[in-house]
């Protein structure tokens, strides 16, 4: 899998021996996560490689643990004396339709708003059970997309190869990187220094849950200063002590004059743009791809999206658990199982995966920035990386290579970290680079702690 991942970057192949993986154990799965897991933390730490080459570097080997990968592709924050908040919202999750079965995404407040509004149901579960169980699942699914909310009714691996959306994203690469239109020529002139690649690079990060973040959460473990922007409504209480790892989080309103000048005037100074909206959402605040490229002509810019960047679903909401069900990988997991339910994997294995791609995307564009003066755009999507998954293979039973045993103290890295909500275990990196080792200069804190500046402003 990781020859495919690396193929995709346009990388030099004989930098994959370079890599050495150890570890044992996989998750339990009809699918091939901890592979997945393991050659999306590769991809991009041999990435890293790469660009210190660039650098002037000596050769570095790097060192994947697919244990720690697998471990990092769920919870790698551990509280100590306090507890982090619920994941889900408690009306999201799978119910079954007249036909088969749905999954309603309702963490969000406007998402929850329009699955309700659909069914005309109180906000309970057992109301929202009965209500669901009077529909048809892909009537339902467009009506609640209808309302502008999440929802994605259970298709099997073979409906999804059929559909025009899964035909549309098996014809898109993993990574598609395309030259930034009237790009100014670039430098690499981020203040990087010895062993800390990344350092002064500039990342001005979009996304939420949970691709993104994974993302620029290792671009900060390479010394990128990241500023996240939200709006000032946006909470995701259960994810945030996880992913907002090395990172300043700020709020912004980008509907306030006053706001939208600090976010240009942001925009104009970062280095990498990171962003996880729908294709035309940063175009209806009127922040396009034209206006990106003239307010900052040489701005690396990746976006992420949930069903692909072509095909009748290309600008449809979505998150890891409803691709799932879209493309079949939960159907196969209940048929395999024999399940009375969809089985999903067994962890969010598209968001992480995908948010390491990011991340190994932004570094190709900055060794195409250091060496060769010239700014790349890119884009990907958690169905695209849910075929990479699937064509490695959906299995008959469960893949056993050991089982993965429970996280231990040899597992966590030796301090604890001191996070806005108490003390935290974190486990070790998941991957070693000599020379460049993967740590943060700042704990886990939350949405809105900082100023919406960067360091050398004094705003």
């Amino acid at each position: 899998m990781l020859n495919a991942v690396w193929s995709a970057l346009g990388l030099p192949e004989a930098a994959l021996d370079a890599v050495t993986v150890v570890g044992e154990g996989a998750l339990p799965s009809y699918f091939a996560v901890t592979d997945l897991a393991t050659a999306s933390v590769a991809a991009a730490a041999l990435a890293v490689r790469e660009l210190m080459a660039a650098q002037g570097h000596p050769p570095a080997s790097v060192q994947v643990d697919r244990r720690l990968a697998s471990l990092w592709f769920s919870w790698s924050i551990h509280p100590v004396g306090w507890e982090r908040p619920p994941l889900w919202n408690a009306v999201a999750g799978d119910y079954a339709t007249a036909d088969g079965w749905i999954r309603l995404h309702t963490n969000a407040p406007h998402h929850r708003a329009a699955a309700l509004a659909a069914l005309g149901c109180a906000d309970h579960r057992a109301a929202v059970a009965l209500a669901v169980a009077g529909w048809r699942g892909l009537a339902l699914e467009d009506a609640v997309v209808a309302h502008g909310g999440c929802a994605a009714a259970m298709r099997s691996i073979a409906e999804w190869h059929a559909h025009p959306q899964g035909l549309s994203v098996a014809a898109e690469p993993l990574m598609a990187f395309m030259p930034a239109a009237n790009a100014a020529l670039s430098g690499g002139d981020w203040a990087w220094r010895a062993g800390r690649p990344l350092a002064g690079l500039k990342v001005l990060d979009l996304t939420r849950v949970l691709a993104g973040p994974v993302a620029t959460r290792l671009l900060a473990g390479y010394g990128a200063d990241v500023l996240r922007i939200d709006p000032p409504s946006w909470n995701e209480p259960g994810v945030i002590p996880e992913v907002s790892l090395g990172k300043r989080c700020a709020r912004l309103d980008l509907t306030v004059a006053a706001d939208r000048l600090v976010f240009e005037n942001l925009l104009a100074q970062a280095d990498v743009l990171v962003h996880g909206y729908r294709p035309d959402a940063l175009e209806r605040l009127g922040y396009g791809e034209a206006f990106r490229r003239q307010r900052n002509p040489s701005l690396i810019d990746v976006a992420l999206n949930a069903y692909g960047w072509s095909g009748p679903l290309a600008g449809r909401r979505g998150f890891d658990s409803l691709v799932q069900m879209s493309c079949g990988i939960a159907d196969h997991g209940m048929r395999m199982r024999s399940a009375d339910k969809p089985l999903p994997l067994p962890v969010q294995a598209l968001d992480h995966a995908t948010g390491y791609l990011m991340a190994a995307a932004v570094v190709r564009a900055l060794i195409a920035r250091l060496t060769e003066g010239r700014t790349l755009r890119a884009r990907l999507s958690l169905a695209r990386t849910a075929k990479l998954l699937m064509d490695a293979g959906a299995g008959d039973s469960v893949a056993d290579d050991g089982g993965l045993a429970p996280a231990g103290p040899a597992d966590f890295a030796a301090p604890l970290e001191s996070t806005e909500w108490g003390p935290a275990r974190r486990y070790r990196p998941p991957a070693t680079i000599d020379g460049a080792p993967m740590c943060w200069d700042r704990p886990a804190g939350s949405l809105g702690a900082s100023p919406a500046c960067w360091p050398a402003d004094k705003g």
